[in-house]
This record gives C-alpha cells, structure tokens and sequence, in this order.
C-alpha cells in the first residue's frame, strides 16, 4: 500500500501523485490461480503508457511557473 507513504509526504508539504497497473483482476465469478506470465505480459503492455503519461506529467512540472 502506498497509503501511509501519501500520508507522510503529503503531511511533509510535498505534492504527491500515484498511479497503479491492476495485473490480475481476480474476479470472484472468475478466479483462477494467478499466473506469473500473465501478470507480467499486463505489466509490461501497460508500461507504454504509463512511461508517456509520466514523462508528460514531469514536462508539464518543468514548464510550470512557480511561485
């Protein structure tokens, strides 16, 4: 959990940002044992994304004005 880390940051002044990837959905009219291949194919099609999303977040963060 990310929970307790959010609260220290955001308690310490800082802004704060979180993403997640859900790799196993783990439905209960589904289940099935989780299975590692498949967890990691999820993960690695959803770092694309996650990569371009991050990297627009940290160019907008730059170009912003402070003050």
């Amino acid at each position: 959990s990310t929970v307790p880390e959010v609260i220290v940051a955001v308690h310490s002044g800082l802004r704060v940002f979180g993403l997640s990837v859900v790799t196993d959905m783990c439905l209960p009219d589904a289940l099935h044992p989780a299975n590692v291949e498949d967890i990691i194919a999820v993960a690695n099609a959803a770092e694309p994304k996650l990569r371009a999303l991050v990297l627009g977040i940290l160019q907008y963060e730059a170009n912003r004005p402070t003050g």
